[in-house]
């Protein structure tokens, strides 16, 4: 995680409420440019010992502030950073971002950076040179400032500190407290006249020793700006006015690190960010800036590279959707047809998009293009139908979360189409080649999503209410010293995707060679079959039969789980501060029948046991019995949700350790 001074694009959770208590008893104890021998004494930190990097300070401010005549904002930050180990040297490579926009940007100034190190009990200063700061272009209108402080070793202090001027008034910068190295002492400070109306959006999970503190004063500013009317009528004039300063600080925040079922660790980082709501400058109306969901729809559908095209007459998709809905009397089979077309004569060249990337029409003949383009494509033809269909705009999991009440358009970044019919409202994605109609990727439950309508409801694709379910059989039984089985399993919807694509691409024969090695025995597997492969609607249905050569010392060990076990324990760490989000609901349901092989008999059998997660969540079944020569075996793990807070962690921990020691005992035979 580079440090930057914007960050984008933006996730959130959103707080706007802030207590406005003082804690002027806790501030930054580090003397900024003053570095002594005292300092390189820790050679490890308490908060986290296995840091290979700590944050000892980060302060930044940000104020608005004449240029000439007009308000730009400053944004001031120094940071001051630990090198435990080697493999903190990346906390030594610095990305400030800035944005540009026709004749304006913003610039970087006053940049100093120094390394310190300890050498024979004193300490040498490394200044940085101008040189070693490098300019990239990113995507359109934004270039980035980098360099990496000289002089870096094992337990060298880094400081660095600067300031970035921008004519955006709308880019008040954000800041973030976390970091993926522990941070000691993290401080942040705005500074906003009453001209300018900011939304504050918080997140995370960490608690603040200052936290909103706010303080008012008066300033005044030679201003010069348009009144309502255009460029003809510029007001020019001193004011004064109120100007308000907010106050957060963090102490001893733990580095946030990545864990097994985490859609984006920006939907949990703690930081604090800034949308521009409304101006109100001196004898002029209030100007909105933050725009409302109606007129965002509109907006959208006014948009070339959007919704401009989809109610033309688009008379190039007659000769299609007049062939694809012929004899056909029902909204949905027409849908239907129309949707299996797009999904299978189109191609997605890339996922990740909001806008088309060309015409319709060219989208039409190329028969090729981004999601937004096949799915607006898919819109447009069943329009062209006559059916009522919209597109559909969300944020997927691992892009953030949106905010319901604020329609802020950078936190989309995906477009699906819907269909209403007297059947239903279904939801379609027809740049993935293996959804059946009415299905979405797992990676599209993300919550809040807008229908492009013109009331622009407010829908909800939650993980919670995705349900996954596997079923597995297996019959076991010995014969002439051999032991025989026949496996057949209807994985999830979503392994089925992934199946299907894998047996396209690489074959069936492909599919199955990590079967034979998945056996704890020597085993051969035969009659091979994969049902359903071309009925996307459904799970395809897998099936084999097996043949296992027992070990010749007379004991015989089945892990009646066979490869379906869960081996390890997805949630390692000891704490976890941020919920678990699975992609969907689970439910998992293994049986085995097995008939004890002629001249064995049992020595040992696992014990059965029923395990409840906070009595309603979730239940793990481990059930065995032996009725004479045979031997009924059945395990569920089954959750009734996928989302889980931080304060159930370690209860779902735990949970999950009884499935992996249940689940890897043996039934033991030996001979009579």
């Amino acid at each position: 995680m580079q440090v930057k001074s914007v960050v984008f694009p933006i996730h959130l959770i959103v707080g706007c409420l802030f207590a406005f208590t003082s804690y002027s008893q806790d501030k930054n104890k580090n003397r900024f440019g003053k570095v002594e021998p005292k300092d390189f004494e820790k050679t490890t930190f308490e908060l986290d010992t296995s840091a290979h990097a700590v944050i000892l300070a980060d302060v930044g401010t940000s104020e608005f502030e004449m240029a000439r005549d007009h308000f730009e904002i400053r944004f001031k930050r120094t940071r001051r950073v630990k090198i435990v180990d080697d493999n903190g040297y990346d906390a030594a490579k610095v990305e400030i971002p800035l944005i540009k926009s026709g004749q304006s940007e913003e610039r970087l100034l006053s940049l100093k950076a120094v390394s310190y190190n300890l050498e024979n009990g004193k300490v040498v200063e490394t200044k940085m040179d101008s040189k070693s700061v490098f300019t990239d272009e990113l995507v359109k209108n934004y270039i980035e400032k980098k360099f990496t402080l000289p002089a870096v070793k094992a337990g060298t202090i880094i400081e660095y500190t600067y300031s970035v001027s921008s004519p955006f008034v709308f880019n008040l910068q954000p800041w973030v407290f976390q970091d993926e190295y522990p941070c000691l002492w993290s401080e942040y400070s705005v500074t906003i006249p009453e001209y300018y109306d900011f939304v504050f959006l918080r997140q995370g999970y960490q608690s603040f020793v200052i936290n909103g503190e706010r303080s008012s004063d008066r300033r005044s500013y030679e201003m010069s700006y348009e009144l309502d009317g255009g460029a003809s009528r510029t007001q020019h004039a001193t004011y004064t006015t109120n100007v308000a300063t907010t106050h957060w600080a963090t102490r001893d925040v733990p580095a946030l690190k990545e864990e097994n079922y985490t859609t984006t660790l920006y939907n949990h980082i703690s930081k604090i960010e800034f949308q521009l709501a409304s101006i109100k400058y001196p004898d002029s109306p209030i100007k909105p800036v933050m725009s409302t969901w109606p007129k965002l729809y509109e907006d959208l559908n006014k948009k070339e590279d959007f919704g401009a095209s989809l109610d033309k007459n688009n008379g190039y998709l007659s000769d299609v959707v007049d062939e694809l809905t012929a004899g056909l009397s029902s909204d949905t089979a027409k849908a239907r047809r129309i949707y299996n077309y797009v999904r299978q004569n189109f191609s997605c060249t890339i996922h990740s998009g909001l806008y088309l990337t060309k015409s319709l029409k060219t989208v039409f003949t190329s028969h090729n293009g981004n999601e937004t383009d096949l799915n607006l494509l898919l819109v447009a033809m069943l329009r062209r139908a006559k059916l009522d269909a919209n597109p559909v705009i969300l944020s997927t999991r691992q892009h953030g979360l949106t905010y319901e009440m604020y329609p802020i358009i950078n936190r989309f970044n995906y477009t699906i189409a819907s269909v209403n019919s007297t059947t239903g409202t279904y939801f379609m994605d027809a740049s993935l080649p293996y959804l059946g109609f009415g299905r979405l990727d797992s990676r599209c439950y993300n919550g809040h999503a807008r229908i492009l309508s013109p009331e622009i409801p407010a829908i909800r694709f939650d993980a919670d209410s995705l349900q996954e379910k596997k079923t597995t059989y297996i019959m076991l039984m010995g014969e002439n010293g051999v032991i025989k089985g026949h496996f057949e399993q209807r994985p999830t919807y979503m392994e089925s995707c992934d199946l299907r694509e894998t047996v396209k691409t690489k074959g069936k024969e492909e599919f199955f060679k990590p079967v034979t090695k998945s056996f704890a025995m020597e085993a051969t597997v035969s009659n091979t079959v994969i049902e359903d492969l071309d009925d996307y609607e459904i799970p395809v249905k897998v099936s084999y039969d097996f043949e296992m050569k027992p070990e010749a010392d007379g004991m015989l060990y089945i892990n009646p789980m066979f490869s379906e076990a869960t081996l390890n324990n997805p949630f390692k760490s000891q704490e976890r501060f941020y919920p678990v989000e699975m992609p969907y609901v689970i439910d998992e349901l293994y049986t085995l029948n097995m008939t004890i092989p002629e001249g064995f008999e049992v020595e040992e059998l696992p014990k059965p046991a029923i395990v409840q997660l906070n009595e309603t969540d979730g239940v793990f079944q481990y059930l065995i019995q032996r009725n004479e020569n045979q031997i009924q075996f059945r395990s569920r793990i089954k959750l009734a949700r996928a989302t889980f807070n931080p304060d159930e962690y370690n209860l779902l921990r735990d949970f999950y350790d009884m499935i992996v020691k249940k689940q890897a005992e043996q039934i033991v035979l030996k001979k009579k």
